[in-house]
């Protein structure tokens, strides 16, 4: 079976913001992918002003799942902290490239049922670099 194919949602507000929400979309699939074992199959990134949010649906592994329905939910959301701790630099690099601003604070949270995840990204205002 051919897995979804991944949603993007393009960028509102910044002149050559039209792929820099696909691409960090496919960034932190990628993250997921590599430090997760698989990635989400919806990513949507919208940046406004000083703020990038990527919001992930469907990250979670096999195991996640079967724990959450274990009523381990908690332990899902320790690992993925976890996770999220060893992905922040990549993460916050990522971001840093795509809109070529300094990300000044990342937030990372996730709801296992429904499984989404959101990945926020504070960035340098213009008028501070």
């Amino acid at each position: 079976m051919k897995p979804p194919a991944l949603e993007t949602q393009e960028t509102h507000g910044i002149a050559t913001g039209e792929s820099q929400g696909r691409d960090i979309s496919r960034a932190m699939v990628g993250l997921f992918k590599e430090h997760v074992g698989r990635g989400p199959t919806v990513a949507k990134a919208y940046i406004h002003d000083d703020l990038v949010v990527c919001m992930l649906h469907d990250t979670m592994t096999k195991a996640e799942k079967t724990l959450t329905e274990e009523d381990k939910a908690e332990e899902v959301r320790q690992i993925r902290r976890s996770f999220q701790g060893l992905f922040r630099e990549q993460a916050c690099a990522e971001v840093e490239r795509i809109v070529g601003r300094k990300v000044i604070a990342f937030l990372s949270d996730h709801a296992v049922d429904p499984d989404w995840a959101i990945e926020a990204f504070v960035l340098e205002s213009d008028r501070d670099a």
